[in-house]
């Protein structure tokens, strides 16, 4: 008689080795072998360039102050006469405040009037290379303040201006007495 044919033998699930990076997978002897001299020809070569060449003193923090824009101020004054700005008023404040360096506070007739005065300054500030690092207000046309790094202009209308009184506020002469210019 044939024997019953021998049933195939279950194999039992290898376990998955964890991945290991390729230079653990090489052997200690050869990292061994080769560990001592890479170390001691780095340190050599440290040592050797810190040597030979010398380290530049080392910088003092900047403090970052707003650069100086020359002709800002007139461009700015000069945009909103073209427009017929009422009143306008050209203040220095740098000895009072480190936000800014001058303030020109003007008053426009209307919402609209306030909103293309903003916009004209915007646009001849754009045009000659210097960028508006912020607008406010320019939606409601109350009172717009365009910031023009280190020039800030206050366009207003009649009742803001009047209500807020600005140039009071900030007409401060060095010697820190209010000045009698109106």
């Amino acid at each position: 008689m044939k024997s019953p044919p021998k049933m195939p033998e279950a194999k039992t699930p290898r376990k998955k080795k964890a991945a290991t990076p390729p230079a653990a997978r090489k052997s200690p002897q050869r990292v061994a072998k080769k560990a001592p001299a890479a170390k001691s020809k780095s340190l050599k070569a440290a040592v050797s360039k810190a040597a030979t060449r010398a380290k530049p003193a080392a910088r003092p923090k900047r403090i970052r102050a707003v650069p100086e824009r020359p002709g800002l101020r007139e461009i700015a004054f000069n945009a909103l006469a073209e427009m017929k700005a009422v009143d306008v008023k050209v203040l220095e404040v740098a000895h009072l405040t480190t936000i800014t360096d001058t303030m020109i506070i003007c008053t426009g007739t209307s919402n609209r009037h306030v909103k293309s005065l903003a916009d004209s300054v915007m646009q001849a500030a754009k045009s000659n290379g210097f960028r508006p690092l912020g607008v406010e207000g320019l939606n409601e046309g109350e009172w717009v303040l365009v910031n023009l790094n280190g020039v800030l202009v206050h366009v207003m209308q009649a009742q803001t201006r009047a209500f807020y009184q600005l140039e009071k506020l900030w007409d401060i002469g060095p010697s820190g007495v209010a000045s009698r210019n109106g």
